[in-house]
């Protein structure tokens, strides 16, 4: 799960790392209030939505008067903001964060992550503050300087000062940056974060560390144990079937192509996606329905995939264990029938009650195509939706 600047702020605070002072606002009127209320002759007016790259986009500026925090705002609110992690679409902007200016004097990245190839939390930085982090690693990963801490010891002072003399920092920096990374690195473990980004990490004219903008991203396993991280997600930033399907407990994920897929077993699904693209489709989603899934369960996956106007074909991939075969195939029947199904559909099914299964779909009267085994499934479904999106 992730959060907004201004979410991720408001936690990171806690823990002090050091922040300007910021109001978010919903309004025009809510935004010049903030900028009186903080104070100063600078403001920076930011979009909040869940992609980075809004300056690029224009979804934030920098205001040297009320006036012009008026105008700002009055433009990138409601506007629908395109940055390169948005896509061509982009978000609408529904909210914005006023926050305090401040005079740099030279921006850095920095940020905290899991690596799985070695079961250690990655404290990484680089001097090519607010670029987008790929380029730099594209083009010059030399200047990305990486630290692994070993969760059984956790952060020590030495793994800042390294990290600091990287990024090449004055001496008199040092203890500022240790301090700095040290209250990321408790944010980061007691939140339970996938992600913890600072682009930029800011030194001030007056030589101080500020996080000027900050990226936080969750664990979903783990928002548990963290009740008020949980309240703070903002359904209108997340695809608008992936939190219905959220709601009937299906793991779902858009993708871009036209095969619509329903799998029961992450394992099972992505074998199917990987089957399908080898020979010449595209999928349209991710969706597992998992191993207990009903009648009505499954009915609600397949409205959730015919829901994606990009969907040409439709493959049901089961492997019947705890989930029967004639279970899915109930499923199968009673949504086709109910959502007058117009586009192809190729089923595969294999394991428990497998017969009754079939002998379901074939007194349905439905056009229903079958397939013998995931090989024969997949090239009957990109034949069907007329190969690549």
């Amino acid at each position: 799960m992730n959060v907004h600047e201004y979410q991720a702020k408001e936690l990171l605070r806690r823990y002090g790392v050091p922040l300007l002072a910021g109001k978010v606002a919903f309004s025009v009127d809510e935004a010049v209030n903030n900028a009186k209320a903080l104070g100063g002759s600078v403001w920076v007016v930011k979009a909040q939505i869940h992609a980075g790259g809004r300056g690029k986009g224009g979804g934030v500026k920098v205001a040297k008067s009320l006036d012009e925090v008026k105008s700002y705002a009055s433009k990138i609110l409601g506007m629908q903001l395109v940055t390169r992690q948005t896509g061509p679409e982009g978000k609408k902007v529904q909210k914005i964060f006023v926050e305090q200016g401040c005079r740099i004097a030279k921006e850095l990245y920095c940020a905290l992550l899991i690596d799985r190839a070695t079961s250690q939390v990655v404290l990484m930085g680089s001097s090519e503050g607010g670029m987008d982090i790929e380029t730099v690693a594209a083009d010059t990963p030399e200047k990305i300087i990486k630290v692994q801490i070993d969760p059984a010891i956790g952060y020590q002072p030495f793994h800042g000062r390294k990290l600091a003399m990287g990024l090449g920092l004055a001496r008199e920096s040092l203890g500022l940056a240790v301090a700095f990374f040290g209250a990321l690195y408790e944010a980061f473990v007691e939140l339970d974060c996938s992600l913890c980004e600072i682009n930029p990490l800011v030194i001030t004219a007056s030589g101080d560390l500020i996080a000027l903008d900050a990226k936080l991203g969750f664990d979903d396993n783990a928002l548990f144990r963290h009740k008020d991280v949980a309240e703070m997600h903002d359904p209108a930033e997340e695809n608008e079937l992936e939190t219905e399907a959220a709601n009937y407990e299906l793991a779902y994920i858009s993708l871009d192509g036209n095969i619509g897929c329903m799998v029961n077993g992450a394992g099972l699904a992505m074998s199917t996606l990987d089957i399908i693209k080898l020979h010449g489709g595209d999928p349209a989603n991710f969706l597992d329905v998992g191993g207990g899934a009903d009648k009505a369960k499954v009915t609600a996956a397949f409205k959730i995939i015919l829901r994606d106007p990009k969907v040409k074909a439709i493959l049901v991939n089961i492997f019947g264990g705890i989930m029967k075969c004639d279970v899915i195939a109930e499923g199968v029947i009673a949504a086709a029938k109910e959502l007058n199904l117009s586009v192809p559909l190729v089923v595969r099914l294999q394991g428990t009650n497998v017969e009754k299964g079939k002998e379901l779909l074939v007194q349905s009267g439905l056009k229903i195509t079958p397939a013998e085994d995931l090989t024969d499934a997949a090239k009957k479904v990109v034949a069907a939706a007329g190969g690549r999106a």
